[in-house]
């Protein structure tokens, strides 16, 4: 059993770490412990194997521990993120190097206007319209109900086309 689970963990790897990184990137703005939350991410698939029940996708699954890390991180990360904020006035704007992320879709304009959007906004957004999941994955990854998931890509969208307008990436005459 245990060789087998190696094998469908390292196939699962192989199909999903690129675009479990990316999803993982947005959320922290950091390469390196995105890739960190991707490398954990497997290994609580592998270590939870047995509990993977096929109600849903490997793909989903794989999404659900990504977020559920994810949001732990930035959960703990607060606090220090606060002190240095604050006391130290010191902001990160750096934004990431364009050849870190590789995604299909190569407009810096959008992530950095996602980048400014509610955190809530910005998961629906990548979740159903950069990931294509659908309504019902993308509830069960963010164990969200799939009408909070409609109601909040609903406001999601006018948030982020409001978001280019004001970064000028945008015409309003255009929309």
């Amino acid at each position: 059993m245990s060789e087998y689970r190696k094998e469908e963990i390292t196939d699962w790897y192989d199909q999903h770490s690129k675009s479990i990184l990316s999803f993982i990137l947005l959320m922290v703005k950091d390469y390196q412990q995105a890739e960190d939350l991707t490398h954990d991410t497997f290994v609580k698939a592998y270590l939870y194997h047995n509990s993977f029940n096929q109600h849903s996708s490997e793909k989903t699954w794989l999404f659900s521990i990504a977020h559920n890390l994810t949001v732990d991180f930035l959960r703990k990360r607060k606090p220090s993120k606060f002190f240095k904020e604050v006391f130290l006035l010191q902001r990160d704007n750096n934004s990431l190097p364009e050849e870190m992320i590789r995604i299909k879709e190569e407009s810096s304009e959008l992530y950095k206007a996602l980048g400014e959007i509610k955190d809530t906004y910005r998961k629906v957004i990548v979740l159903r319209k950069i990931k294509g999941f659908s309504i019902e994955d993308t509830a069960k990854i963010l164990s969200w109900s799939e009408s909070k998931v409609k109601s909040t890509l609903f406001r999601a969208i006018p948030a982020l086309k409001k978001q280019l307008i004001k970064e000028g990436y945008l015409d309003e005459k255009t929309i």
